[in-house]
């Protein structure tokens, strides 16, 4: 049997100052797999997904105890650039990732960062383009955008990293519904494809096509019985 691509293994953490917001979390993602991990909202299943991509405790402080694996290596022993290359996160409000005046510019950033040739990066631009279906708004601004385009700017900004891991941390909470229904074929061609989806929600109608559902509830991960 193949490792599990994402291993965590008995996760714990609490903000400064403050009491444990979950603890003993073990999780274990195989390749391929959708998993979607829903809770009522401030249960920390944002936060959780934070310390799955590394961005705690590097960026935001806290007490993080455990592990997490990524493709068996522990993420403590990985940069960011390194993880960010594997496991990719898309969040609820695309404003909070786009930064340049044209898409090209969003998407051509990651790669051009992980030291990428300019034909690599000009390459990956044009791959993310025509999967997403978004060739057309190459040169637009991306806040001049509809909620869900700007969604899929932020995802492609993701994935021209090429990561194997997306988790997506209620990423049609802020999109109307056009744009949800953009977002969840592009997640649906992403797992058609054999990437690896972790599904953050607390809106149970948004799990169709997640294949396991957890729920965190009072600090602890567990399988879902169908309530909250």
């Amino acid at each position: 049997m193949s490792l599990p691509v994402l291993d965590v293994k008995e996760l714990s953490f609490a903000y400064p100052a403050k009491a444990l917001l979950f603890e003993h979390v073990n999780l274990q993602v195989c390749a391929g797999e959708a998993v979607a991990i829903v809770g009522r909202s401030g249960c920390g299943k944002s936060t959780l997904s934070l310390c799955l991509a590394g961005i705690i405790p590097r960026l935001i402080g806290g007490q993080l105890q455990g592990e997490v694996r990524l493709f068996g290596t522990p993420t403590k022993e990985m940069t960011l650039a390194s993880i960010s290359s594997r496991l990719g996160v898309v969040f609820q409000n695309p404003d909070t990732q786009l930064f340049f005046s044209t898409v090209e510019d969003e998407l051509a950033f990651g790669p051009e960062n992980l030291g990428c040739a300019p034909q690599e990066v000009k390459h990956r631009i044009a791959e993310v383009l025509e999967s997403l279906g978004i060739e057309h708004l190459r040169h637009s601004h991306p806040h001049q955008l509809s909620g869900g385009q700007k969604q899929l700017v932020a995802l492609g900004a993701v994935l021209t990293l090429q990561p194997d891991i997306i988790i997506f941390d209620e990423a049609v909470s802020q999109v109307d519904k056009a744009g949800r229904a953009l977002v969840f074929a592009a997640m649906a061609a992403l797992k058609q494809a054999g990437k690896t989806l972790i599904i953050i929600e607390h809106e149970l109608e948004n799990l169709h096509m997640a294949d396991t559902i957890k729920v965190l509830r009072g600090g602890r991960l567990e399988l879902f019985a169908g309530q909250l």
